[in-house]
């Protein structure tokens, strides 16, 4: 007899009946990775794995899903979506088998959170205050729980795993807080400005790592004038790296139409191609 379900016979064991019924929901794919890191049945690849190996695999994980939604690809989106909600299922399985936490515990500490954080829509709280003063009080919440994980520093608890782009914005808003920030958005451009003059300076007089150097603090920099014009970094150089890459390919095109590969042309050919894509797609490129 077949579990039409399922596809299983009745004699199957719970925990196979589990794996392929496509209805289980969360369960299943629970079961999937616990014996996929089976150290007797499971899959040799997974069972080597830790928290550090998988780590860069997540992080990868959640551009895709940024760059599915970016591109509105949502057909795209669904399956991105699972491949980081398998990584949050994979750590999981490595922490209960370190008896770390469990998947449960994980969805327990986040909703706790959650609701800690909303008091104006779980709690007494009057829900009648504006984007910023919710802001604010998220914040304070943060900085409370911060404090009660012996987290004193006003930079303490930024995650040093972030891009660094973010991570700049993240510690600048951080020090803004308790005041440490330019008033005016002016100031911030004049500053941008000297750490330019530095770095040609250090270009011409000082070794590669001090040139390094001043190339990260006018970066940094940089990215406290997105803070300012309220911009978010991030976004703002994957966009232009979209339309690098846009520009670049209509190069490569027009070269091609003639048999020609870039490495063929020279660079002032090349920049008339440019200009070209320039005009061609003014929409998106200005």
């Amino acid at each position: 007899m077949t579990n039409r379900a399922t596809g299983a016979g009745t004699d199957t064991p719970p925990q196979e009946a589990l794996i392929h019924d496509p209805d289980a929901g969360i369960e299943r794919l629970l079961e999937i990775m616990r014996r996929l890191r089976d150290p007797e049945s499971g899959c040799p690849w997974d069972i080597e794995q830790d928290f550090a190996s998988i780590a860069p695999y997540t992080i990868e994980e959640a551009y895709e899903v940024a760059d599915a939604i970016e591109r509105g690809a949502w057909g795209e989106l669904e399956g991105e979506l699972g491949d980081l909600l398998l990584q949050s299922v994979y750590h999981a399985q490595m922490g209960a088998e370190a008896g770390h936490f469990t998947f449960q515990s994980i969805v327990r500490a986040i909703s706790d959170k959650m609701v800690a954080r909303h008091p104006h829509v779980f709690g007494a709280e009057s829900r009648d205050k504006s984007a910023a003063q919710q802001t604010d009080d998220w914040e304070k919440i943060k900085a409370r729980e911060r404090a009660q994980r012996a987290e004193i520093g006003v930079l303490d608890g930024v995650a040093t795993g972030l891009p660094a782009l973010t991570r700049a914005v993240k510690l600048q808003n951080r020090a803004a807080r308790v005041g440490f920030d330019w008033p005016e958005t002016g100031q911030v451009v004049d500053k941008i400005a000297e750490e330019a003059r530095e770095l040609v300076e250090a270009r011409a007089e000082k070794s590669q790592d001090d040139i390094a150097e001043e190339y990260g603090d006018l970066l940094f920099v940089m990215a406290n004038l997105a803070r300012h014009l309220k911009i978010d970094p991030e976004t703002a150089l994957r966009a232009a790296n979209a339309k690098f890459t846009r520009r670049f390919a209509f190069i490569e095109d027009r070269l091609g139409a003639d048999g020609r590969h870039p490495r063929d042309a020279t660079l002032d050919e090349m920049d008339r191609l440019w200009d070209a894509a320039k005009a061609e797609r003014p929409a998106p490129d200005r």
